[in-house]
């Protein structure tokens, strides 16, 4: 007030109200304050913010802050401390040339909010980082090293994964600080050593952490010690995918990380079964392919055979053109020939050549004759019910002649005809002609009879081959005229390279380009060298003689 003279307080000098009234005056603020003196840095008051605060505070007593001490000693404005399980910030202000104060704040919440925001920021980059790993590959041995990878990098010091038992034996792979990943199976019987993992293998809810006793936990896990267990199933299609095995040398899992744990562990599980499905089905398929696959070829009574098959699709071993090859049934038998092309491409129509190729087998084991083979399949196909789909098909049945010659009856059901690579290097079409097999009921076949003499070669082919677009405009099919001109260039040249030639030229002239499966079937009646031409005068001019006749 005015006129009114200086109250000392100690060594607060008051000018104007009373201590009284400045002591009411800071203990009604909400802010903690602390009033100390310049000269000594001793405090002279608290307000009763200050004193709930600290309630160690007490004027002209040392004050139990160790970080406003500290800050006091080197002058600093600010410092931040623990006390009571609070965290405390201060900033100092200057009142006057004597006296300044300490304003205190809690800052435990915000500090918590700050951290758990923090933590979950961390959570969702982790998850977002598991979600990108583990659906990057569908190799079921990757998605089961990424997934105690991540763990570890982020759960726990050790991880295990153990899939469900198979033959009374379950694979794992485990993961430990400082070491490499290391893989192996165990017997069933075994799984019980782990509390709570026969559990959730057989479908159980996952077990609490703190109900288990991570005392009990075995060495192949990889820790020394484990001062915390946590046992949580990886959920896959109706059935667990396997078990996640976390454990962490020192201390526990505490409710938040068991309940991050379960949301890692379902995406795992989700991964893990996934690539587990996609390998049971590649497995089956490779199982399917084999049995489709180009069969490797008898070489009957000395007689060169070799074959080629190329899919449209460098991602597929298998499609709709095919050859096979069936030895004799009974000795004296004939060896059959087959090389055929179904309508379209792909894993549809490799299931009708399978079906194809079986029906050929069985005709070939009752001694059918090619023209008979091509009639009891068009009625197969025709019956067989369903979307109906037509096959083009060439049928040969081989046998010896005499003078070393080989004779060849073919027919076909709406095939090109197969080409012969005479010994002085002409290219003949042989005079076969038939209509589709499966198409129409009366299917007409006009067969034909050929010999091949020493050395000369029969080449089948399906029309992937002859039509294959590429050259100069990328559209221009490769054409039979192109063909017969290529044929006719591996004269004197083995089996094997006369084929791989005549791929190679095709395969160049598309040149990358969009193409159809291509089979090629070559047969080579034996050359005959200069002791085996002893046979009763026949000289090499006989033995190249050549015969083709039709027969209706």
């Amino acid at each position: 007030m005015s006129g009114q003279s200086p109250t000392l307080t100690g060594d607060v000098r008051v000018d104007g109200p009373a201590p009284a009234l400045l002591r009411a005056a800071l203990d009604a603020a909400d802010e903690a304050v602390l009033l100390c003196a310049a000269a000594d840095d001793t405090i002279l008051l608290v307000n009763k913010a200050a004193a709930r605060l600290v309630p160690g505070l007490t004027p002209g007593a040392p004050c139990p802050l160790p970080g406003l001490n500290d800050a006091t000693a080197a002058g600093t404005d600010t410092f931040t401390d623990d006390y009571a399980g609070r965290r405390l910030a201060g900033r100092r202000r200057a009142l006057d040339a004597g006296h300044y104060a300490w304003y205190l704040r809690d800052r435990t919440e915000e500090v918590n909010r700050a951290a758990a925001l923090a933590a979950e920021r961390a959570r969702a980059s982790f998850l977002a980082e598991a979600g990108r790993r583990l659906s990057a590959s569908l190799h079921l041995g990757r998605c089961l090293r990424t997934t105690v990878e991540l763990a570890v990098a982020h759960l726990a010091d050790a991880a295990v994964v153990v899939l469900p038992p198979e033959n009374r034996r379950s694979s794992w792979i485990r993961l430990s600080g400082g070491s490499p990943a290391a893989e192996g199976s165990l017997p069933q019987s075994r799984l019980a050593e782990v509390p709570g993992l026969v559990e959730v293998l057989s479908g159980f809810p996952p077990i609490p952490s703190r109900w288990l006793d991570a005392a009990q936990a075995p060495a192949w896990l990889g820790l020394d010690r484990i001062g915390g267990l946590l046992v949580t199933p990886l959920p896959g299609n109706a059935a667990p995918a396997g078990a996640l095995i976390l454990a962490r040398r020192d201390g526990g899992f505490r409710p938040d990380d068991e309940m991050l744990a379960r949301i890692f562990a379902a995406r795992a599980g989700a991964a893990i079964a996934a690539a587990a499905l996609y390998r049971e089905q590649v497995d089956t398929t490779a199982i399917l392919q084999a049995d489709l696959l180009p069969p490797e070829l008898v070489q009957p009574d000395g007689v060169e055979l070799v074959g080629s098959y190329q899919a449209a699709h460098d991602a597929l071993r298998i499609g709709g053109d095919f050859y096979d090859v069936f030895a004799p049934s009974h000795p004296g038998g004939d060896t059959v020939l087959a090389l055929g092309d179904v309508c379209g491409t792909g894993p549809e129509a490799a299931v009708l050549t399978g079906k194809v190729r079986q029906t050929l087998r069985a005709l070939h084991l009752v001694d059918a004759r090619p023209t008979e083979m091509l009639q009891v399949l068009n009625q197969a196909l025709l019956d067989s019910g369903g979307r109906r789909r037509f096959v083009t098909l060439v049928v040969g049945a081989l046998r010896r002649a005499e003078h070393g010659r080989v004779h060849l009856t073919l027919a076909t059901g709406g095939h090109p005809p197969p080409l012969i690579l005479r010994g002085d290097g002409t290219v003949e079409e042989v005079p076969v002609s038939g209509t589709l097999i499966g198409a129409v009921p009366d299917t007409v076949v006009r067969p034909a009879e050929v010999e091949l003499a020493p050395g000369e070669l029969c080449l089948l082919f399906s029309d992937g081959l002859t039509e294959a677009r590429g050259g100069p405009t990328g559209t221009e099919q490769y054409g039979e005229e192109r063909l017969r001109s290529a044929l006719a260039t591996c004269r004197g040249l083995p089996t094997t390279a006369t084929v791989e030639r005549i791929r190679q030229l095709v395969s160049d002239w598309v040149h990358g380009g969009v193409r159809d499966d291509i089979a090629m079937l070559a047969v080579r009646s034996p050359v005959r060298t200069a002791l085996s031409l002893r046979d009763g005068g026949q000289s090499s001019f006989a033995l190249n003689s050549r015969r083709v006749r039709q027969r209706s």
